[in-house]
C-alpha cells in the first residue's frame, strides 16, 4: 500500500470493494508527512501488525509518538528495498515536506512508477521514472482555474510554486519527456476537486502522449479506480 490517508473503517471499506482484506498487505510505504498521505497510516499498521517503510525526515515530521509499536523501516532516495516479490525505489520529489519522495515498482517484468505532490519536473524523477509500463502521474489543478479560484493568494502560491503540485500542463510536459517505449497506462492522480476537471486532465496527457499509444485514464478521488492489469 503507498500512503494512507484514511481512517481504519474508510481504508477497509475501500479495500473490501477491490477484493482485498487488511491481512493481505505486506507493508506500507509512505510518500511523506501530509496528513491526506499519512493520517491513517500508523493506526492502520498498529492495527493489523503490517511494517511501514518511510524516510528519517518523514519520521522526525511525524513523531516518534505517532509512530509508537510499528514495525518501521527508513528507506531514503536511490536506494532500492524489496517487500515480498516487488523491489521498490524511492526517489526524492520537489514538495513542501521534511524528506519528500515517490516511488517505483516492480517485479522484474512489468515497472510502475507514482509520482504525486511534486510541484516541479526535475532531471531526477525523469530519470526515475523512464522506461516504466504504467505510471500514476499528478494532474493536480488547470492554472487558471486555481488562479480564478476563491482561495487566498498565500495557498495559490503554495499549490502553484515550485514545491507545491503539478499543473496539468507541467505533469504533460514531463510525460512528454520521459522514456515511453514500454508504456501502456498513464493514470491521472490526485486531482483537486476544486481547481481541475476530469477532461482537462486528460486531454493534457493525451496530447502529451503525441502518437503514443498508452491508454490514458483518471482516478477519481471518491472512489479511486479497479485493479489494472499491465501484461
Amino acid at each position: 500500500m503507498l500512503d494512507c490517508g484514511f481512517s481504519i473503517k474508510e481504508t477497509q471499506h475501500r479495500l473490501s470493494r477491490l477484493g482485498r482484506t487488511p491481512e493481505d498487505i505486506s507493508g506500507i510505504v509512505v510518500t511523506h508527512e501530509h496528513a491526506d498521505h499519512v493520517g491513517g497510516v500508523f493506526k492502520f499498521a498498529r492495527r493489523y501488525e503490517i511494517p511501514v517503510w518511510l524516510t528519517y525526515g518523514t519520521f522526525q515530521a511525524v513523531g516518534a509518538s505517532v509512530c509508537k509499536d510499528v514495525d518501521l523501516h527508513f528507506c531514503r532516495d536511490s536506494e532500492a528495498f524489496r517487500i515480498g516479490d516487488l523491489t521498490l525505489q524511492p526517489y526524492t520529489v520537489p514538495h513542501d515536506a521534511r524528506e519528500p519522495v515517490q516511488f517505483v515498482a516492480t517485479d522484474g517484468d512489468c515497472k510502475l512508477g507514482v509520482l504525486t505532490d511534486a510541484g516541479q519536473s526535475t532531471g531526477h524523477l525523469l530519470q526515475a521514472l523512464g522506461g516504466c509500463d504504467a505510471l500514476v502521474l499528478e494532474c493536480n489543478h488547470d492554472r487558471q482555474m486555481l488562479a480564478d479560484s476563491v482561495y487566498p493568494p498565500s495557498l495559490k502560491r503554495r499549490i502553484g510554486g515550485p514545491y507545491g503540485h503539478l499543473a496539468n500542463d507541467i505533469s504533460a510536459e514531463i510525460l512528454a519527456a520521459l522514456d515511453k517505449h514500454r508504456l501502456k497506462m498513464v493514470v491521472g492522480a490526485h486531482l483537486s476537486l476544486k481547481n481541475n476537471t476530469p477532461d482537462l486532465a486528460r486531454a493534457a496527457l493525451t496530447t502529451a502522449l503525441d502518437q503514443h499509444s498508452a491508454e490514458v485514464m483518471i482516478a477519481c478521488q471518491e472512489q479511486g479506480f479497479d485493479w489494472i492489469v499491465i501484461a
